[in-house]
């Protein structure tokens, strides 16, 4: 049987740059060689792509040096890669795409369209999912009709923050210190803050206006951070419930890639009605923004009364060594290579191949 050809894109030209190529190096490691053939495409910070040959070269950088260009085509006929060689150009066809990009121009439904266009099945989320659930804002927006308790929180455009102190007293009028400020469209932690006075508020916004235009500030939950993993098509099933012990305040993007004392426990101390609710809620909200593939839903558990309260949901999670969405499913005995086989899987099911 000859082998189908999976085209890998990673990098990008988000802020979560750097992951994106560190989970392609382990997605690309546990895809069966002996069954598909590859084409790594990587994205620059800048959205030049390019071919390279090797996970080495992912791993060292050696990719961004490569001479060698290559496109997704939209186009429907030639259903692949336009590459571009000093002069030449030619087109690899490709059976399937795993997109590993995390964050905009990634995980925003933006390659998904072009993959839509060139009608190549692709890992992951669709256009719709991709989109709504980058977006905290309209992610909370969709929840909020489900009956799924998440944090109290106000919406504020970038525009508005040219009157600083009337925006921050909207967010007092409903919401108390402690607060959180996030960009609504970036990932990792990215632009994250917590404010504990009207000063840090208008800092902290200030801050994640650089990541975007619109901005979430949410009420703080005093509890414990948890992760749940989904995996299937528009009916995903969901993992067992890992926790997370961040190092710093909270699990920025610091604390989540660059601090070792950071940890994950696969076996919460949690009541068994507790990790029924958060297995049934991710299942839920991934069913309600119309997932598909896989995706980690994340919850708080309120340390006193062990209530559950979403707080956001990653469409195409972290993969590296130590993210959440691989080491779940590997502790329900699923190993990496099977996860990867099964999510390449989803991806011909959807176009009913």
């Amino acid at each position: 049987m000859a082998k189908q050809t999976v085209a890998v894109f990673f990098g990008g030209q988000s802020s979560e740059h750097e992951i994106s190529c560190l989970s392609a190096v382990n997605v690309i490691e546990n895809i069966n060689r002996d069954k598909y053939d590859l084409l790594l495409v990587g994205i620059t910070k800048e959205g030049k792509w390019l071919l390279t040959k090797s996970v080495d070269e992912i791993r060292s950088g050696e990719w961004k040096n490569s001479l060698v260009r290559a496109v997704l085509s939209p186009d429907a006929g030639q259903h692949g890669l336009l590459i571009l060689e000093g002069d030449k150009v030619s087109c690899l066809k490709v059976d399937a795409a795993f997109p590993v990009l995390h964050g905009l121009y990634g995980e925003d439904g933006t390659i998904q369209g072009l993959l839509e266009l060139a009608q190549i099945p692709y890992v992951g989320c669709g256009v719709l999912a991709s989109a709504v659930s980058m977006d905290k804002l309209y992610t909370k927006l969709i929840v909020d009709t489900l009956g799924i308790r998440q944090a109290a929180y106000v919406a504020v455009r970038g525009e508005e923050l040219t009157a600083p102190e009337t925006v921050a007293a909207k967010v007092e009028e409903k919401l108390s210190y402690p607060v959180f400020i996030k960009p609504c469209n970036a990932g990792s932690s990215q632009g994250v803050s917590k404010a504990e006075n009207r000063e840090m508020l208008i800092l902290g916004l200030s801050e994640a206006a650089k990541h975007d235009r619109k901005i979430l500030v949410e009420e703080t939950i005093v509890g414990r951070e948890v992760e749940c993993a989904v995996l299937g098509g528009s009916v995903g099933k969901a993992s067992g419930v890992g926790e997370i012990l961040a190092a710093a305040d909270f699990y920025d993007y610091e604390a989540k890639y660059h601090n070792a004392e950071s940890k994950t426990v696969l076996d919460p101390n949690l009541p068994a009605e507790t990790i029924e609710e958060i297995r049934r809620d991710a299942a839920v909200i991934f069913q309600a923004v119309d997932g598909f593939g896989l995706a980690r839903v994340d919850f708080f558990v309120t340390r006193d009364t062990n209530q559950v309260v979403f707080n956001e949901i990653n469409t195409l999670p972290g993969f590296t060594a130590i993210s959440m969405y691989p080491m779940l499913w590997e502790h329900q005995g699923l190993s990496k290579p099977e996860l990867v086989e099964m999510l390449i899987q989803t991806a011909f099911s959807r176009k009913g191949q």
